[in-house]
């Protein structure tokens, strides 16, 4: 459902980065405007961007490290001290390979509080996979902040994908936060209402969510998809692979 040609490419909810690196290994996208409302993943984006070579020598001590009382340790210094931007990230993706079911959730204060997982022999990183990923980044411009601070300049024939915090399916299905501001129902109507004005412009635009009759009733006149995804995390292990329906919305 991508589209064929692709000016600049916009996604303000960088999050796992899957739709953008599977279009940076295509060689497909000239420009890339990356945003996300988690300071510590903006913050990991950009050391493997700029430093790739310490941030894998940082993963080579965590590796060694690794155990139980560790991640504890880990958890603590990431949530309180100050520290590099290179251990930062680092330990970002320490505690997401060997935290539970690799969460990244943050409480109140903002601090991360999944606990450990139980792991024989986490895979905490791939060093190849870390430099792959830099070349993919290199010419791309990654924010920090709402998701309409990189939206300025987006033009005809650009393309925005937007893969926001998605709507509860029910009323007790909050997921507590990602980052440390929750995304609201208002903001949902705020970001389809950015939808509207980027299609007005001439711009490809692609929205991922749950297909809820509140979210889908947002986008009348737009081509609506309904497609099941399964679902990886739930505390539930054998409902983790059940079908879910999302809604692919797109203006093209």
């Amino acid at each position: 459902m991508l589209p064929r040609q692709i000016g600049n490419y916009f996604e303000p909810f960088i999050g796992g980065g899957a739709v953008f690196f599977k279009l940076a290994s295509q060689g497909t996208v000239a420009r890339s405007f990356l945003c996300d409302a988690n300071p510590h993943l903006v913050t990991t984006y950009r050391v493997v961007r700029d430093e790739p070579e310490s941030l894998i020598k940082y993963l080579d001590e965590l590796k060694l490290r690794n155990s139980d009382e560790y991640f504890y340790q880990a958890r603590n210094r990431f949530n309180h001290e100050q520290m590099s931007d290179v251990e930062r990230a680092a330990l970002l993706i320490y505690l997401n390979k060997t935290c539970f079911n690799g969460l990244f959730r943050v409480n109140s204060k903002g601090h991360f509080n999944v606990p450990v997982g139980r792991y024989v022999n986490p895979g905490i990183y791939d060093a190849q996979q870390i430099q792959a990923c830099s070349a993919a980044l290199k010419h791309a411009e990654i924010e920090c902040g709402d998701f309409e601070s990189i939206l300025t300049d987006v033009g005809p024939g650009d393309f925005v994908y937007f893969d926001p915090p998605y709507v509860p399916l029910t009323k007790t299905a909050h997921f507590t936060s990602y980052a440390r501001d929750d995304f609201t129902f208002d903001d949902q109507v705020r970001l389809s209402n950015v939808f509207k004005r980027l299609s007005e412009v001439g711009a490809r635009v692609l929205l991922s969510n749950h297909a809820t009759p509140e979210l889908i009733s947002l986008y009348d006149g737009f081509d609506i998809s309904i497609v099941p995804a399964r679902r990886m995390i739930n505390r539930d292990a054998s409902r983790r692979m059940a079908p879910i329906d999302e809604v692919l919305i797109r203006n093209y």
